[in-house]
């Protein structure tokens, strides 16, 4: 759950700060529930791909601890940011994502699956996502979190947007 602070900002509805509140504690769940299967399913797809080979309990182990670390990391942060007034908030879901996707890559290191050819403009965008893992969009994660970060998107969206007409 997302808390809305007692220091709610004057210019918000109180129905548009209580559903924003809403989406991003519906988004968050989401992504909690989403991300471990994201990630062992990453490692395991990946190496399989690579190797050819059915997974190792070695395998499967590394990608359970990186299911639990992604997830430590990233769920927390999450709830930290998206309980951020909107104005306050200097990054965003995905770029949380994309950082906590490291475990991703360590594991995949661990278990010798080589770094896959990467276009010029993904290196130099995010040079330290040697796998091309970072989500691009919500639904990179899975179809059950494409909604909830479409609808947490246009209530954010909308707060803003009330925010600056009425300080106009």
């Amino acid at each position: 759950m997302v808390a809305v602070g007692t220091d709610a900002n004057p210019l918000d509805d109180p129905a548009d700060a209580a559903a924003l509140a809403g989406h991003a504690a519906a988004l968050v769940d989401a992504i909690a529930v989403a991300l471990p299967g994201w990630a062992e399913h990453t490692v395991l797809g990946r190496w399989q791909a690579w190797s050819g080979e059915e997974p190792t309990a070695e395998i499967v182990a590394a990608a359970g601890e990186a299911a639990e670390l992604i997830h430590a990391e990233a769920v927390p942060a999450l709830r930290t940011l998206l309980a951020t007034d909107v104005d306050e908030q200097r990054t965003n879901p995905l770029s949380i994502l994309r950082r906590a996707t490291r475990h991703v890559t360590v594991a995949l290191v661990a278990v010798g699956v080589p770094p896959p050819p990467r276009d010029e403009h993904a290196a130099r965008l995010f040079p330290d996502d040697v796998y091309d893992l970072g989500p691009a969009t919500f639904a990179d994660l899975g179809p059950s979190v494409h909604e909830p970060g479409l609808v947490w998107g246009a209530a954010k969206a909308h707060v803003v947007m009330a925010r600056r007409r009425a300080d106009d």
